[in-house]
């Protein structure tokens, strides 16, 4: 990605999304990811803009490509979720929220027991293409198929 020079005017205020971190929870992970780093480019966009932007995708379940324009543009924020991602940031956000959180619900901060439910994953006996039934055995109408066999 090529090099762009920081905008001179200052961006307006955009109205607040219901996905936008509070000042608290800002205040929260905020040390978490800023690093220490002085090197490279000087960064365009604020690092806020960039977790709510996460947070905005995350929330509505929508997809990078169509992240509102008021917004850093989505490579950017994607590029951010990637490189958090391979360098254990998330992992280290969540190690430091996750105790405070179950402390502050009046839980035991570290959890004590994991349900694993059998019924979670179903399979059969045999597994793989043994389990299927192929098209060309079934004898009676189906689905998939405008025509059945004929009987006799």
């Amino acid at each position: 990605m090529s090099y762009r020079t920081p905008p001179t005017a200052p961006r307006p205020p955009r109205r607040p999304y219901p996905s936008d971190l509070t000042e608290g929870q800002w205040g929260r992970i905020a040390p978490l990811l800023l690093g220490g780093g002085t090197r490279g480019q000087p960064r365009i966009w604020p690092l806020r803009e960039i977790v709510d932007a996460i947070g905005y995708v995350l929330h509505n379940g929508g997809v990078w490509r169509a992240l509102p324009h008021d917004f850093p543009p989505w490579p950017t924020v994607w590029s951010y979720v990637r490189d958090w991602r391979d360098d254990g940031t998330w992992q280290r956000v969540h190690a430091a929220l996750h105790r405070p959180a179950r402390a502050a619900q009046g839980r035991d901060p570290e959890p004590s027991a994991g349900v694993l439910d059998r019924q979670s994953v179903k399979t059969t006996e045999r597994g793989g293409c043994a389990a299927t039934t192929p098209a060309s055995a079934c004898s009676g109408a189906s689905a998939s198929s405008w025509s059945t066999r004929k009987a006799g």
